[in-house]
C-alpha cells in the first residue's frame, strides 16, 4: 500500500509543475498580448485627432513652412586631419566645423552628401599655406572658401543653397 501512495505522489507533483507552468505560460502569453495590442488603442486615438488636424490644414503648412525656414547646425561628424610639409613649420591642421542651415530639409540633404563635402573641404584645406591660417584673417580667409565650397557642392546636387555660415568648432595646429 505504502508502493502505490508514492506513485500518487509522485504523479500528484508532477502534475502540479505541469499546471503551474501553464498557468505562467498563459500569463506571460496574456501580458505579451495586452502589450502588443495595447498600441492599437492608441492609433485610433490618433486617428480621431488626426481627423481633427485635417480641419485646420493651414496651421500644419505654415509650421512646414516654419521648420524648413528655421535656423539649424549641421555638424560634420569627424574631424578633418590635413598634414602639411615639415618645411612649413607646422605639420598638422585639425579642423572640425558646423554648418548653419535653414531648415531640417538641408541639414538632411548635407548629411546624405557628407562624403562629397568632405572630400571637397579636404582638398581645399589641404592647399592653403599654412603661415597664413595662423592669422585670423587666415582663417576668416578659409571660412570664407569653405562656405563657396559648400555652395558649389549644393548647386551641383540639385539642392537650394540654405547653408547660412560655416563656424570652427575646434582648430588645432600643430
Amino acid at each position: 500500500m505504502a508502493e502505490v501512495e508514492e506513485g500518487t505522489e509522485k504523479k500528484s507533483s508532477k502534475m502540479m509543475i505541469i499546471i503551474i507552468a501553464l498557468v505562467v505560460l498563459v500569463a506571460a502569453g496574456g501580458g505579451a498580448y495586452y502589450f502588443m495590442f495595447m498600441g492599437e488603442e492608441s492609433t485610433v486615438e490618433e486617428g480621431e485627432e488626426a481627423k481633427e488636424v485635417e480641419a485646420e490644414p493651414e496651421e500644419e503648412e505654415e509650421e512646414d513652412a516654419d521648420a524648413d525656414t528655421e535656423l539649424t547646425y549641421f555638424e560634420m561628424d569627424k574631424p578633418f586631419v590635413v598634414n602639411f610639409p615639415k618645411s612649413s613649420g607646422i605639420s598638422l591642421l585639425q579642423v572640425s566645423i558646423a554648418l548653419s542651415v535653414e531648415g531640417v530639409t538641408t541639414a538632411e540633404l548635407l548629411k546624405k552628401h557628407e562624403p562629397m563635402i568632405r572630400n571637397n573641404l579636404l582638398m581645399l584645406i589641404s592647399g592653403q599655406v599654412p603661415q597664413e591660417l595662423k592669422t585670423v584673417k587666415g582663417k576668416e580667409k578659409l571660412v570664407e572658401l569653405m562656405h563657396k565650397e559648400v555652395d558649389k557642392v549644393m548647386k551641383k546636387i540639385g539642392g537650394k543653397n540654405k547653408v547660412q555660415d560655416v563656424f570652427f568648432t575646434s582648430f588645432v595646429m600643430q
